[in-house]
């Protein structure tokens, strides 16, 4: 008898889990495979449709991602954390990290930033991917963020979850006269970074609303005498890759808030989230991708 979608799914938690849970031992897709009942092909295929990450990918990005916070959170050897995230060796645990964030184990450590980490897949109550997705929606990353400065225009607006919510019409609007302001001063939106940065440190204070700003990527005399810097302050987040039309980004912010967040050893905090768009991306284009940033801190 064919698995229904539940059951499917199901099984893949029980293959998640028990990878998170034994990172200090042999995990091949052939043991995980016969846990799962499933063959070999069957589970990477299942796994590969739920995740977007291969069996063998996925255990070595967590095994890095839990070696890089014990790095930060601990004062453990070197040795003792890659032993005790499946490494064999010191030099074959350094390569890998090496390979995943850039720089050596020692350097991470020094620096004492959350970066390029990949957090816990919660495939729960997920909302659907688009066909064309070919990264798992699901595979937040943390990321910590210098203080940077941006150039933009800033309106009040009332958010997803105050009483009269009008954030649908006014940001539209906001980007539509920067944009106007961006071609007077003969430049294209288009070929720059536009970041959306919502001021939400006293959104709870005021129901709901808060200062919205669209901006541009950008440092030029236009920037001087057009339009207002914003510096955001340094801060970690949870990044949200979000693929496809913007109108589908609300289902994916709230499963995020409902269903990850509260089982994710992370907790939210009041700063500004940060919409960062590729330059390519397109309000209605099934292929656009943008990201959504999280402030966060470890519980």
């Amino acid at each position: 008898m064919a698995l229904s979608a539940k059951q499917r799914l199901t099984r893949i938690e029980r293959v998640i889990n028990y990878i998170h849970c034994h990172l200090d031992q042999p995990l091949s897709v052939e043991s995980l495979a016969e846990r799962s009942c499933w063959s070999r092909w069957q589970l990477q295929r299942v796994f590969t449709a739920a995740t977007g990450f291969t069996v063998a990918q996925y255990i070595r990005q967590v095994r890095l991602s839990r070696a890089a916070e014990l790095l930060i959170s601990t004062p453990q050897r070197q040795l003792d954390i890659a032993l005790s995230c499946g490494f064999d060796t010191e030099i074959s645990f350094s390569r890998s990290f090496r390979q995943m964030f850039g720089c050596p184990p020692g350097a991470y450590r020094q620096r004492g930033k959350r970066s390029g980490m990949l957090a816990s897949i919660n495939l729960r109550d997920a909302p659907p991917r688009p066909p064309q997705m070919h990264k798992a929606l699901l595979a937040i990353r943390v990321e910590y963020r210098s203080a940077f400065t941006v150039c933009g225009i800033s309106a009040p607006i009332n958010g997803l979850f105050s009483a009269q919510p009008d954030f649908a019409s006014s940001v539209p609007r906001l980007w539509r006269r920067l944009a106007r302001l961006a071609r007077a001063a003969h430049l294209e939106p288009e070929a720059l970074t536009l970041i959306g940065a919502l001021d939400l440190t006293s959104a709870e204070e005021n129901r709901g609303r808060f200062p919205y700003w669209a901006c541009l990527e950008h440092e030029s005399d236009f920037a001087d005498q057009t339009l207002e810097p914003l510096t955001v302050p340094a801060q970690e987040y949870a990044v949200i890759p979000h693929y496809g039309p913007l109108d589908t980004l609300q289902n994916v912010l709230e499963w995020f808030i409902c269903h990850w967040l509260p089982q994710s050893g992370y907790r939210g905090v009041s700063g500004f989230d940060l919409e960062i768009y590729d330059p390519a991306f397109r309000i209605d284009d099934p292929e656009s991708y943008m990201e959504y940033w999280v402030p966060i801190k470890p519980r």
